[in-house]
């Protein structure tokens, strides 16, 4: 299993727009890919889960992949989440 606590950076937090960037960069990985934030985690390839956090600006996550493609997969979020500035 590898894992990565970031900062949601965006200014409307993990909500519309950048939990859709979240979702997607997950969708394109094999492994299982949750996100984590005050106790509670989801499975990351899902638009509802992810939202259903409420997560806002300025808060710590922490993601995990855990599967055939783990390294890759946490290495391309976070790149992906980092170009569209969601995280720091």
């Amino acid at each position: 299993m590898k894992e990565i606590t970031v900062t949601v950076v965006d200014p409307v937090g993990l909500h519309a727009r950048p939990a859709t960037i979240a979702v997607n960069a997950a969708s394109n990985c094999k492994s299982e890919v949750n996100v984590s934030y005050k106790g509670r985690s989801v499975n990351m390839k899902s638009i509802m889960g992810v939202m259903s956090l409420g997560i806002p600006t300025q808060s710590e996550i922490t993601i995990t992949c855990e599967g055939e493609d783990e390294e890759a997969a946490i290495v391309a979020i976070e790149e992906k989440l980092r170009q569209f500035k969601v995280i720091a």
